[in-house]
């Protein structure tokens, strides 16, 4: 079986995410962890962990801190978040951007593209597999 050459229109540059129009996702989803993980690790960690967000107790309820309440070891965790986010958006068409709108962190993001273009990707390859045993399964029925 061949390979088949997959490029992007905008080329490959080590400023800026290669662009996901909705084609060959695999290829992309391991280009951009590639990339987020050679700008900052921990943007790549808030994307496969929770985010961090800062949040103090007030009368039993948690809620978030402001900035200028935080701890210095909690400013520096933030930004990590906030860069996985505007890398990974970065790296999407804007029809895939406005299909992940609604997602309110990063490893929402991705988990929602990893189910969207993934599982589509499965479930045309069940659907080949099963039409083309039912194709074979109706020539030997005809012969």
């Amino acid at each position: 079986m061949g390979f088949k050459q997959i490029t992007f229109k905008e080329g490959v540059s080590l400023n800026r995410p290669s662009l996901f129009e909705g084609e060959h996702f695999l290829f992309w989803k391991k280009r951009m962890k590639i990339f987020i993980q050679s700008i900052d690790p921990d943007a790549w960690n808030a994307i496969i962990k929770d985010p961090f967000i800062p949040t103090k107790e007030v009368n039993d309820e948690l809620v978030y801190k402001e900035w200028d309440k935080m701890k210095d070891d909690e400013k520096r965790k933030v930004p990590g978040d906030k860069k996985a986010k505007n890398i990974l958006t970065s790296g999407l068409s804007s029809d895939e951007f406005f299909r992940n709108a609604r997602c309110k962190s990063e490893k929402e993001i991705w988990k929602m593209l990893e189910f969207t273009h993934e599982s589509t990707m499965d479930v045309r390859r069940g659907r080949k597999y099963t039409l083309v045993s039912e194709y074979e399964d109706f020539q030997m029925k005809n012969v």
